[in-house]
Formats: structure tokens, sequence, C-alpha cells
């Protein structure tokens, strides 16, 4: 508790619970004209929960470390820097005429524009392409998309929508740094072409999504994936009316990471409206957070040798794990029960801190527990600063239309806002279940070499969900994953239905930047109706 790391985290989460709109009883006005604490507050507020004590607990040892002044310094300087516009590019401004504006008297605040001079100049990829921003008029909200036709046939070959998680990561990052997209950027900042791309059979859309991702902007901040949602399902309604030609193409949403958030909730918002004019024909996860309650169990046996891997830390940093564990599920039981900041706030912040940090005391990458973090980057690995340096170019800004005169990989205010919204240890594994109920097809895949979203827990929380045919799924054999083209043997499949947990051997985080060959098999397969992958 007394590290500089938790001090911070501590503080910066103090400061934004209280400006949730859900809790305006430690709103900032609030909380600094009343005699009570924060904690008394908490407790006020639940009185009637059976770990009350221990989430008063928690926040008395947040005040400790931090004075009343110091929040209210914490929370102008975070509020001055989140609420500041995106930087707007002025070198080559786009005029109305630069862009096709479409539009739904259904979605009133909404508009489609489709930038008119398209970025097949850039050399990612021959094939059409489109980009440009989804408007959020009256929020001033604005997504960047980049849409890749099929390699092989646009007319008849299925489209997937691509997201990347963080929160706060851009698509991009899938793009140009994955092997989903076309091309990959070398160290010499140029494109190479990706021979196991998915649209090599499936029509490919980026999103940048929330704002403040990527080439996304704002004045304000998304900080719930809720919101994020309906974004993101406007934008297809509206993609869908400027590209009417893939109407009758299978749509699947897919995404990794965080996206284990946006993507239940993103199908589950596509279901619920009965006028929808497509239709969802899968869900792809990989190596998702969806069901933290049940996940976080998981980084114990993945650390210490029980996830066919070796032990990475001691057995005491082991026995320690199990030691502080029961309080991290306490903590997410309140924030499941009441799910907002100030019970979702402290189990995010005390399960990161406590589960987390023997494995990242080691240096080793939480993407891949094979390796360590390349030398001097945030994120561990060098080529995402290829990828910033490629689209900073203003030749490549200008081609895709981007109105953001700079371009980030992650956007740490994002995380931030998400973190400290509570988002990040709330379930939406529920939505799953709405999604398999309504006979739509979902696929958990996860690379096996993980730690931060590890194989264990996206298998247990698939084998725990309700749905309606979940006692089935749970008495079917895990059998083998034979690749079409070289039979190898690539991973572990457990099937029923419409549901499918796919296990990818030798394969970490970000499953197509390890396994191309093999991620593109398991892609072609999904997209075009083996939902058992053979079985």
């Amino acid at each position: 508790m007394k590290s500089v790391i938790w001090s911070l985290l501590s503080l910066l989460a103090l400061s934004q619970a209280l400006t949730i709109p859900l809790l305006e009883e430690l709103q900032q006005q609030t909380f600094f004209s009343t005699k009570k604490t924060v904690s008394q507050q908490v407790a006020d507020l639940v009185s009637n929960h059976y770990s009350k004590d221990e989430i008063v607990s928690l926040w008395k040892e947040i005040e400790l470390e931090v004075p009343k002044k110091k929040i209210q310094e914490a929370f102008d300087k975070f509020v001055k820097q989140s609420t500041a516009t995106s930087p707007v590019r002025n070198e080559f401004p786009l005029s109305q005429q630069d862009w096709v504006t479409v539009t739904n008297t259904k979605f009133d605040n909404y508009q489609l524009r489709v930038k008119k001079s398209h970025p097949e100049k850039l050399n990612i990829d021959k094939v059409k392409q489109s980009s440009g921003y989804l408007d959020i008029v009256d929020q001033d909200k604005h997504l960047f998309y980049w849409f890749f036709e099929s390699r092989n046939d646009p007319s008849t070959d299925p489209i997937i929508l691509w997201l990347n998680g963080g929160p706060g990561c851009s698509s991009i990052t899938g793009l140009l740094f994955e092997k989903i997209g076309p091309s990959y950027i070398t160290k010499e900042i140029k494109p190479e072409y990706n021979p196991y791309s998915w649209n090599n059979n499936a029509s490919v859309i980026f999103l940048e999504q929330p704002v403040g991702v990527g080439f996304s902007y704002s004045s304000k901040k998304v900080g719930d994936t809720a919101t994020a949602a309906k974004d993101t399902y406007v934008f297809l309604e509206l993609f869908f009316q400027k590209f009417p030609q893939f109407l009758t193409s299978n749509l699947h949403i897919a995404g990794e990471s965080y996206a284990g958030h946006y993507l239940p909730k993103i199908a589950s918002e596509i279901v619920s409206h009965a006028d929808k004019t497509f239709d969802l024909s899968g869900v792809m996860i990989g190596n998702g957070l969806t069901d933290p309650l049940v996940q976080y169990k998981y980084y114990q046996p993945m650390a210490c040798g029980k996830g066919g891997y070796k032990q990475v830390i001691s057995d005491e940093e082991c026995d320690e794990l199990d030691r502080v564990y029961p309080r991290c599920e306490r903590l997410t039981r309140a924030c499941y029960q009441f799910q907002n900041s100030v019970t979702c706030v402290p189990a995010t912040l005390y399960c990161d801190q406590k589960l987390l940090k023997p494995y990242t005391d080691t240096g080793l990458n939480v993407y891949d527990i094979r390796t360590m973090c390349d030398e001097g980057t945030d994120l561990c690995y060098k080529e995402l600063e290829y990828v910033e340096k490629y689209m900073n170019q203003p030749e490549v800004q200008e081609a895709v239309g981007s109105e953001v005169s700079s371009y980030k990989g992650c956007d740490d205010d994002v995380f931030l806002r998400f973190l400290y919204s509570g988002d990040g240890s709330k379930p939406f594994h529920q939505y799953i279940t709405d999604v398999l109920n309504a006979s739509i097809p979902v696929l958990i895949y996860a690379g096996d070499k993980d730690y931060i979203c590890n194989w264990l827990g996206n298998q247990a929380w698939v084998n725990e969900l309700e749905w309606k045919l979940s006692e089935e799924f749970q008495a079917t054999p895990i059998r083998p994953w034979f690749t079409l083209d070289n039979n190898d043997y690539a991973g572990n499949v457990q099937t029923y239905g419409n549901f499918s947990f796919l296990r990818v051997f030798d394969a970490g985080h970000m499953v197509p930047y390890n396994q191309p060959v093999n991620a593109l098999d398991m892609v072609v397969r999904w997209t075009h109706g083996d939902f058992s992958f053979g079985y």
C-alpha cells in the first residue's frame, strides 16, 4: 500500500471518484462542503453489503495517504487535463467538399463522414479502402475508422469490425502491428506486405473507439463501456447505409484484451434493436477481460507453473498470491453488486496491485510470459513505436483524413477515465449470455502464453457462464484443433452449439502477432461458418 504507484493510483482514484455522475453524494462540491470524510460517505452508500467493513477500510487507507488539500489539487489537475480538446490539425484543413456525409433521421445527432480521396496511395494494400469519421455532433465526439475490402471477393466475403482494447489503445495497432491488417510497419518506418492479413478472405473495418483513442477526438471523454457500445452500433448503421452492397455480408465483431468488455456490450446493444438494418453473425474475443471475478483467480496458477509454462515467481510469492486473493474476490463481488466507482475502483486498484505486482517485478512481459519487455518501451514492444512514427507522418495523416495532429498508440487519459469510473472490474459476461441465447455464435480464443488476460481465466469463465446450453457445453470434451492447410496441431477447442473456446498454443496476448498463420486459419473458418472447427 505504501508504494509510489499505489499512492498515485489512490490519489487519482479518489479525486476521480468524486466526479462520477452515478454518485452525486460523492461529487466534488459535496465532498469539499461536507464534514463527512469520503470513507464515512462510502459507509453510508454500502451500508447493507456484507463487505462493507472491508470496502470502508480500504478507503480509509487511501485517506491516510492523501490529505484533503492534495485531493483538491489532484482533482483540479485531472479535470483540467482530461477536458482539454484534442489537438485538431490545421496544416491541411479539410473542407466540406473533401467529405461525403451520411445522415439518418433515426440518429439525429450522428453523421458519418467518408473522405473522398482514398488512402490507397499509402500502399498498405491495393484493395479499395475508405476512411473517415463518425461524428456525434451534440457531444463533439469524432470516431475515426479505416476500412479495407477483401482481397478475395468483397461481394460475398464476410465483414469484420476490429477493436483493440486498453482501454485507450488504437485499433491501428491491430492493423499495422499485430498482422491483422494488410501490412505491418518495419523499423525503417515502411509498410511491409502481410500475406496472413485477415482481409485475405474478409473485408475489415478498424474502428478507433472510444473517443480519445488514435485519431478519434473530442472535447469530452467517454469513461464507460456502455456509451462506447451505443456509438459503435450507430457507426455500423451509418456504415451500411453508405455501403449497402455489404448488407448481405456476414458481419462479425472482433477484438482483444479490454474488448472483452466492449464486445459483449456492443453485441448486446446490436441484438436489442429490433429495427436494425443489419444482422450480427458472430462475435470473436481474444484474450479478453470479460468476467474479472473469475479471471482474477487465475493469476496465481498462471505465474506458478499451472498454465502450461514454468513457474516464474518464487514459492513465497505464490503463497502470497493465494493469501491476498480472497480480499480481491470480496471487493470484486461488492463491485458486481453495486457497479459504481465507490466499490469498483478499490477492487481494481487492490486486485491489480496485489495480484500483478509479484509478476511485473520480475520484468517479464505481461503480454507474453516467455519474454522480457523490449528495453525502453512503455508497452513492451518496440514495433509499437514504429507504428506511432508512421502514423505521425504528415503524408499518412493527410491520406487518411486525420483531423488530429498527433497519433498515440495508447492514450493514458482514456485509460484513467475507464479505470476511475470503475469500469475495469465490472462484469460483462452476462451480455454474452444474451448473445448466445439469441443464437448468435461466440468464439472466445486465448493465446496460452499471455499473463494479463490468460487462457486459464478465460476458459474458467466460459465454463461457468450460464446460458441455455451451458450444461451441454460444460460436458463437451476438449479436443485438438488442427489447421486446415497443413494439419498443424495448433491448440485445443471446446465447442457446443454456437459457443466455442479455443486455446491457441504458443501465442501471447496478441494471437495474430505470435501465430499469424494459425490465427488466419481460425478467423477464416469461424467467419465462414465452421463454428465447431471441424467437430
